[in-house]
């Protein structure tokens, strides 16, 4: 009895895949001399390499010699075959790659409040070049508290999110990305509102708002002397009080500003009664890959350089 022969049972790898482009050439072509200028490579070189494939086929692919180039029955199958073959491949590369160009799937990014007047507009530039980018993906924004979006971050509910920069957190990348300004303002209608020249006394006679949100040491510190009469969660609560004009507070420079074109707020005391607050990007350190969130994160590096 003739004994069967061992089939092909590994999986194809690298080197297979080049011995079977090889062969599908010299089929194409007619012949190991035509396919020599197609491959670039001598006869020599193609006549060991479709040996090496007959072998890890345990097959015979083509009768070759003087009577010319001819595939035998099973390898005229195995052509067949390297076609679809070949074929899945590409086709698989060409749709990986495709991923790049025509991204799909969401973004969910929380905001610390009243970013949006920031003028450098860093995070809405890059939103938009995503979206073009990737007409597809669907963006989440969520405006809550930093220290919800730390958390958020964290345990993966949030892709990405903009928290000033108090304390770094061991899990969390950071980004930097804005730099802001803040004074103190009133409103019109306050006692210090046509005060030309106002005194630390008269500030810390007047009531003032303060932030329920965590600051630094600092911001802590030019709170002290106010006389904290009221308490907001977050800026567009200090800019209520402040408008009713009962109350002094800080705001952000850019957030108070068409207040101030209005006439319907000033600062007080703006050379000393500031301080800067540092803005970043935060990710979560060792997050799988997601090619929607690395693309935000390369448009939005890139509005940060210009």
């Amino acid at each position: 009895m003739t004994r069967r022969k061992e089939g092909f049972s590994a999986q194809p790898g690298d080197a297979d895949l080049r011995l079977l482009r090889i062969f599908r050439k010299v089929v194409e072509c007619g012949g190991f001399s035509a396919a020599e200028v197609e491959l670039n490579i001598s006869r020599a070189a193609i006549s060991m390499a479709m040996g090496d494939l007959e072998k890890r086929l345990s097959l015979r692919l083509c009768h070759r010699g003087r009577s010319g180039f001819a595939l035998t029955e099973e390898g005229a199958e195995v052509y067949q075959a390297t076609l679809q073959l070949l074929s899945a491949v590409e086709g698989f590369r060409t749709r990986v790659n495709g991923l790049h160009a025509w991204l799909k799937g969401e973004l969910n990014i929380g905001i610390t409040d009243n970013l949006v007047t920031m003028p450098e507009m860093h995070i809405t530039n890059a939103l938009s070049a995503l979206k073009e980018r990737g007409p597809d993906v669907r963006i989440n924004i969520r405006m809550i508290p930093p220290n919800d979006i730390e958390l958020g971050v964290l345990d993966g509910r949030l892709h990405t999110g903009v928290v000033p920069s108090l304390s770094a957190l061991p899990g969390l990348d950071y980004l930097p990305l804005y730099q802001e300004t803040s004074w103190l303002y009133c409103a019109a209608g306050h006692v210090l509102f046509d005060d030309p020249e106002v005194t630390a006394r008269e500030l810390s006679d007047c009531d003032a708002v303060i932030p329920a949100y965590a600051q630094t040491a600092e911001v802590k510190a030019l709170h002290e002397p106010l006389r904290a009469a009221a308490t907001a969660t977050d800026r567009e609560g200090i800019a209520f009080l402040i408008l009713s004009g009962r109350y002094i507070g800080y705001l952000p420079t850019h957030y108070a500003e068409h207040w101030v074109e209005q006439g319907r707020m000033r600062p007080l005391s703006p050379q000393r009664c500031c301080y800067l607050t540092h803005y970043c990007a935060i990710t979560r350190k060792g997050a799988p890959p997601n090619l929607v969130l690395e693309t935000y994160l390369d448009e939005l590096r890139r509005m940060i350089g210009q």
